[in-house]
């Protein structure tokens, strides 16, 4: 991936991200993938808006492709070898959280993993580690574009 292609995405995870005061060990798994869920769909969206000429519609059917329960928990299992041992114990911590609502349209097991990848994600962004976050972002963009070849062949 070219340099600096999502530096428009990181400086608006830096304009909103301040450094808590409050440890982020201190967060639940759900409040991590609360957050981890909305900086997570922030991104998939502007990086579509800036790369694809294509209507609405279209945009949101390929949001879907990265966000959905399935995907997230696909992603997680191909970024494993990629995450560090500390990241290893966020992922597990969010999947394995009590679940207090049952999923409309995921297996649970996809949405508990789905959970630990967004507690992920909201991890990284609260303890503002940006720059992980988003060379993992650029991991899922492959991970997911590499998937969806495999589909159109």
């Amino acid at each position: 991936m070219e340099e600096n292609k999502l530096e428009f995405e990181k400086e608006m995870l830096v304009s909103a991200s301040k450094k808590s005061s409050k440890n982020t060990t201190m967060y639940s798994p759900a409040q991590l993938a609360y957050a981890g869920d909305a900086v997570y769909e922030m991104l998939v969206r502007s990086y579509i808006i800036k790369n694809n000429d294509i209507n609405v519609n279209k945009m949101h059917r390929l949001t879907v492709k990265f966000v959905k329960a399935k995907a997230q928990a696909y992603i997680v299992s191909k970024l494993d070898n990629e995450l560090t041992d500390e990241e290893k114990t966020i992922v597990k911590r969010g999947r394995n959280a009590k679940v207090t609502s049952s999923p409309k349209n995921a297996e649970l097991m996809d949405y508990r993993y789905a959970t630990g990848f967004e507690a992920l994600v909201g991890y990284l962004y609260l303890n503002d580690e940006l720059d992980r976050l988003m060379e993992l972002f650029e991991k899922i963009i492959e991970i997911i574009e590499k998937d969806e070849e495999h589909e159109n062949n």
